[in-house]
C-alpha cells in the first residue's frame, strides 16, 4: 500500500512531517506546495486504497477529497489546527488530531502524539507560526538556553518564510526539497550547528528580503489597524507572511494586514489579529471572495482591487 504525506509548505506543516518521518521512518509520496496552497488532499488518487497523512490544512476545504479517500478504502490521519467543518469523518479508517484554539498548532499536536519524541521541532514550529510565548514558554520548560531558543525561532520563522508566494517559482526551496534536506537532523539544534548550504540561502534570503519589507510604506493606519502595500515582485510575495507576523509582534494591539499587488488586478492578503486578542482574522478574510484561515492568521487569496477600499475599511473597523 502507497504512502502518501499531504502537508502546508509552511514551517507548521514541514516540522510537523518532519516529527512523524523521524518517528515513523517510510518511503512516501510528498504533496505540498506554496503556504496558501491547502486544497491538496485532492491530488492523492482513488484508484487504490493507500495510507493518507495529512497535516496542516483545513479539513474544511479538503472534505470533499478526504470523503472521497475514505469511501476509496484508503485510511487517513489528519492532524490539524484549522477550522474543520462539522461533524468530523466518522468512518473508522479517519483519524484526526484537531485543535482550533488559537495557542496551539499542527506541529505541537504532533508532539503530543509523538510523546515529546523530537521536542524542539515542535518549539520551531510554534515560532515559526508565530506562537511566539508559546515557543519561549516551551523552550524555557525543555531548559534551553536564549541563544538555543533564539536559534530556534530563526530556523522556524525562515521555514515559514519560504513558504510564501505565488508559486513554488517564487520559493527559495520547493517545501518538498527543504523537508527532505531538514528531515536528516533529529535535531533542529544540530541543523543549525552544521550550517548546511539549504539553511544559508534560506537565512540569507529572509535577511535580504525582510530589509526591503521593513520599509515599505503603510497603505493606511488606524489606532487598531494597520495595512502595509507591497509591489508585484517575488521577493514581496515570499516577505509578506513573515513581514505581517513582524508588524503584528511591533504593534500587538493592531490588526495588521500585508496587501501585495498581483497580475490581473488583485491582491494578496495576510491577515494577523492583534496579539492582544488573537481572534477575528479569519472572520476579516471570509468576507471578501478566496478569503480563509483560522482566529489569530488568516489570508485573501485574490482580493479584488475594487474591493481594497472595502477591506481597508473593514481591516479598522473590525477590532474596534
Amino acid at each position: 500500500m502507497k504512502i502518501y504525506d499531504v502537508f502546508n509548505g509552511d514551517a507548521d506543516g514541514i516540522c510537523a512531517l518532519i516529527q512523524l518521518r523521524l518517528a515513523e521512518p517510510a518511503e512516501t509520496i510528498l504533496i505540498t506546495g506554496v503556504k496558501r496552497d491547502i486544497a491538496l488532499a485532492r491530488q492523492v488518487p482513488t484508484s487504490a486504497p493507500a495510507q493518507v497523512n495529512v497535516l496542516d490544512i483545513s479539513l474544511d476545504k479538503n472534505r470533499e477529497a478526504v470523503d472521497e479517500l475514505l469511501a476509496a478504502g484508503s485510511s487517513v490521519f489528519y492532524v490539524d489546527h484549522h477550522y474543520p467543518g462539522e461533524p468530523l469523518p466518522q468512518a473508522e479508517s479517519f483519524t484526526g488530531l484537531i485543535d482550533i484554539q488559537p495557542t496551539t498548532c499542527t506541529a505541537l499536536l504532533m508532539d503530543q502524539h509523538l510523546d515529546g519524541r523530537f521536542h524542539n521541532w515542535a518549539i520551531t514550529a510554534a515560532f515559526g507560526d508565530n506562537l511566539n510565548a508559546v515557543g519561549e514558554d516551551l523552550a524555557q520548560k525543555a531548559g534551553l538556553s536564549d541563544d538555543q531558543t533564539e536559534a530556534l525561532k530563526m530556523l522556524g520563522v525562515c521555514i515559514n518564510y519560504n513558504g510564501y508566494g505565488a508559486s513554488v517559482e517564487d520559493l527559495h526551496f520547493h517545501p518538498a526539497d527543504l523537508f527532505r534536506a531538514f528531515v536528516a537532523f533529529a535535531d533542529p539544534l544540530e541543523l543549525i550547528a552544521s550550517e548546511p548550504e539549504a539553511w544559508q540561502k534560506l537565512r540569507d534570503g529572509y535577511e535580504a528580503d525582510m530589509t526591503k519589507g521593513m520599509v515599505a510604506p503603510a497603505l493606511a493606519e488606524t489606532v487598531t489597524s494597520l495595512v502595509v502595500k507591497l509591489p508585484d515582485e517575488a521577493w514581496a510575495r515570499r516577505v509578506s507572511g513573515v513581514l505581517g507576523n513582524d508588524l503584528a509582534n511591533r504593534h500587538p494591539e493592531k490588526a495588521c494586514a500585508i496587501v501585495t499587488e498581483k497580475t490581473g488586478g488583485t491582491y494578496l492578503v495576510s491577515i494577523r489579529a492583534p496579539l492582544n486578542n488573537r481572534t477575528g482574522a479569519d472572520d476579516v478574510a471570509r468576507q471578501f471572495p478566496t478569503g480563509g484561515g483560522r482566529q489569530a492568521a488568516a489570508g485573501i487569496n485574490a482580493l479584488p482591487a475594487e474591493q481594497l477600499d472595502a477591506f481597508v475599511d473593514t481591516m479598522a473597523q473590525f477590532w474596534i
